[in-house]
């Protein structure tokens, strides 16, 4: 059985070291080697080294190694992870290459370079068997191929990372003529699952998918920019969310790939795509070749298509005019249809209502949108061969919420066709005898092959769970407004939450506790996991600002009785429930979490406490959780209490954020025995097997007795060390005030060391602080800030 259990990655640059990295954020060794340098550095000749001297010889490769350690955002989940990694050079260390089952290419874009490293090096040092990759954006993979010998090219493909590695889910698989489709399946599978990969097959072509498709509605976009007389800052309000696109729209994502990458992009599509249609677009106007040449080039040096600037007030934001070859001001533009939009969440929705408009903005983006989505038609099978691989590749490669033929059945393929023709635009004639480009019949979703005019099913990929495919084969049985309970099958149910930014409301507070009746009375586990962007973003604060403005103290207490209960209900259930968070896990999402039975975290989990931001503690149990968790460590480590308890406040009084799954055991979130999901949509599929697994022997718990208070001694210790932050400038003091009421509740409040409390005794501790707390002009204030502006305030 073919594994991988060790890989070299050739080249050291910005993206091999990345790779590299994720790769060990795998639990996969590494070996990165890169050239070994002709002559000594002023450093190595000042310390007396030696052009022999295995530190010189390894300099490139090492550098790469420790620019890893700098780089953000990081690319490891964890900094002890970049000693999965050994570094080597060209010439000493290619042996190494024998014990490694894949070797990824990722030296520069050059055909001959690659070639050469082929036939020297790698040829002649390549374990039997072994798979060799490149990481081409682009460059032939049939030319590279043809270097070498017919044993190694069945083993030979395109395995195209985006970057950051770490952070894009877009992985593009593009085989040789002579690729074994054993290797392919396989390296498919082994990216999905250990390297939590969206993986998409395109062909040969310049460029591949996402980046012929991206980069010639970026093009377009500059374009139309330059034919409607209007700003980068005016086209990016258009291209962004408005259009299912990312907030980054057209310019910002231009600045943070970089200019001249976007550049060299296009002018390699232009020159290779001579039979291209659109060949023309890829020419970009004067002034990109004039800003890349003024060392413009976007985020990496800091100017771009915008920049900041340092003013009195903060950083000041500016535009680049491509007129007069000058920054100036943000204009912050806005357009009665992209502002009528910003409340839709659906995309389709959203697109259908923006294009329904007539003002400028939606003029725009239906011509952007009218030749992105013909251009995307005509590529098939060009470039890949099915639509579900174009999409997934815009959606996975460059954040678009909705792929071009997912956006045409938005639009609807009629009104489009009409539309474009109406313009007198060419419209391909067998995009008009399409009716629609996906369809869900008898409980199976089916895409529309374009070479075979007919509809297939869409493929499934083992252990990966839909929540939307469920739903639409009626496997809901619970749902209100906030939350609905969907049968996973074999006993296995999900509470699946549905508000904006899923925040915690009444609605759902509701569904917990019927996910866990429904739970232990028709089934064996409860799963608690959804596919919005957050998890949850914690509680609807927008709930509390009218009962806080009108002192409705009572109110509010229920309300966090109401939200201790549901938490409460989830730690003492008769069945197992395990949480399967990702993205934004914060507050009270992050308190569901914690009483959850088990977690299985998507690798990139950001979950924290931060009410302290909006001048509030956690009130559903959190404060209360990291409590027990530090009086439970203490015991069983028959160690004084003092540090276990001063991390947790730091948790909850830095309102401390993980930077990845891997850190949610560091900070007492998880028990180590919780495994990470790497790829996002394996999450629910391995929850369920987690539920299935517990629930053989699972014992339910009860509520703790018998604890042994931190006490008022404890609290003090905090209490001065917040004294000497505010002293020293480090907080202020109204931050003094929270982190002593933060305090009190984590050491079980005014009483001494060893009391005897229970855990009902914390959560009313919990609930007190917070309604003392609501009572407070300064937290209105914070949460009143929070709501407008997105960030909190330090008053």
């Amino acid at each position: 059985m073919r594994q991988i259990n060790k890989v070299a990655v050739l080249g050291a640059g910005v993206m091999g070291a990345t790779i590299a990295a994720h790769l060990a954020n795998a639990g996969i060794p590494v070996v990165l080697l890169d050239m070994a340098p002709k002559e000594l550095n002023a450093a190595e000749k000042s310390a007396g080294l030696t052009i022999d001297d295995p530190k010189v010889r390894n300099r490139i490769a090492a550098a790469g190694l420790e620019g890893l350690k700098k780089m953000k955002p990081a690319p490891f989940f964890l900094p002890d992870y970049a000693g999965y990694i050994e570094t080597g050079n060209f010439e000493d260390n290619m042996e190494e290459l024998r014990q490694c089952d894949w070797v990824v290419e990722v030296v520069t874009e050059n055909m001959a370079i690659k070639k050469q490293l082929f036939t020297d090096k790698v040829a002649p040092n390549l374990k039997e068997g072994a798979i060799l990759s490149t990481n081409t954006s682009g460059l032939s993979i049939n030319e590279m191929a043809e270097c070498l010998p017919e044993n190694i090219r069945r083993n030979m493909l395109v395995t195209h990372f985006f970057n950051p590695p770490r952070y894009m889910q877009l992985l593009e698989i593009v085989p040789c003529a002579h690729t074994d489709p054993a290797v392919i399946a396989f390296m498919a599978s082994f990216i999905e699952k250990r390297l939590g990969k969206g993986v998409v097959y395109g062909k040969d072509t310049p460029n591949f998918i996402a980046n012929r498709i991206g980069v010639y509605s970026i093009c377009s976009c500059i374009h139309t920019m330059l034919a409607m007389e209007m700003t980068v800052e005016e086209v990016d309000a258009v291209t962004g969310p408005a259009t299912a696109r990312p907030k980054s729209a057209t310019f910002r994502t231009s600045d943070l790939v970089g200019i001249d990458t976007l550049l060299h992009v296009a002018n390699n599509s232009h020159e290779l795509l001579v039979r291209d249609e659109e060949r023309e677009i890829f020419k970009l106007p004067g002034f990109v070749g004039d800003m890349v040449a003024k060392g413009l080039l976007g985020n990496k040096s800091k100017q771009g298509f915008y920049k900041k600037v340092k003013g009195e007030s903060g950083q000041d934001s500016f535009y680049y005019d491509y007129v007069t070859g000058e920054y100036v001001p943000s204009q912050r533009p806005r357009f009665p249809s992209t502002d009528a939009v910003k409340t839709i969440d659906d995309p389709v929705w959203r697109i259908k209502s923006l294009l329904d408009s007539s003002d400028k903005a939606a003029q725009f983006a239906w011509i952007n949108l009218r030749d992105t989505l013909i251009y995307a038609f005509n590529r098939i099978p060009e470039i890949a061969g099915d639509i579900v691989n174009i999409d997934n590749a815009m959606k996975w490669g460059f954040n678009w919420e909705l792929g071009p033929f997912e956006m045409l059945d938005a639009i609807g393929v009629a009104s489009f066709v009409a539309k474009a023709e109406n313009d007198g635009v060419t419209v391909p004639a067998g995009l008009k005898a399409i009716e629609r480009f996906y369809r869900f019949e008898e409980g199976k979703e089916f895409y529309y092959d374009i070479q075979g005019a007919s509809y297939c099913e869409t493929p499934a990929i083992p252990g990966f769970v839909s929540l939307p495919i469920l739903k639409k084969n009626n496997k809901i049985v619970e749902t209100n407004g906030g939350a609905s309970v969907i049968d996973l099958d074999d006993g296995v149910f999900c509470l699946e939450f549905h508000t904006k930014m899923n925040a915690i409301d009444h609605d759902i507070l509701q569904m917990i506790h019927t996910a866990i009746r429904r739970s232990e009375e028709e089934g064996i586990g409860l799963v608690i996991a959804n596919e919005g962007a957050a998890f949850s973003a914690g509680a609807n604060l927008a709930q509390f600002v009218a009962a806080i403005s009108e002192k409705k103290f009572d109110d509010i207490s229920r309300t966090v009785d109401s939200f201790q209960k549901a938490m409460m209900a989830i730690k003492y259930c008769g069945v197992p429930v395990v949480a399967a968070p990702h993205a934004l896990v914060l507050g009270g999402g992050c308190e569901i979490c914690l009483h959850a039975d088990a977690m299985t975290p998507h690798a990139e989990t950001y979950m924290g406490l931060v009410e302290i931001g909006v001048g509030l503690l956690p009130a559903g149990g959190g404060t209360k959780e990291m409590a027990l968790r530090a009086m439970i460590l203490a015991e069983e480590n028959s160690a004084e209490i003092t540090p276990f308890i001063f991390k947790n406040f730091m948790n909850i009084g830095m309102a401390k954020v993980s930077s990845s799954a891997s850190e949610l055991v560091q900070m007492g979130f998880t028990k180590s025995g919780n495994a990470i999901t790497m790829n996002i949509r394996k999450r629910i599929h391995d929850a369920k097997l987690k539920v299935i697994a517990m629930a053989a022997n699972y014992r339910p718990g009860r509520p703790m007795t018998g604890l042994k208070a931190p006490g008022r001694s404890v609290a003090a210790s905090i209490k001065s060390q917040l004294w000497n932050m505010q002293k020293g400038g480090f907080i202020s003091e109204y931050d003094q005030f929270l982190g002593g009421t933060i305090a009190d509740v984590i050491t079980g409040g005014d009483l001494p060391g060893g009391a005897l409390i229970t855990e009902e005794y914390l959560l009313e501790l919990e609930r007190e602080a917070f309604i003392n707390l609501c009572g407070k002009q300064k937290t209105l204030e914070r949460i009143q800030h929070m709501l407008k502006k997105g960030k909190p305030l330090r008053n």
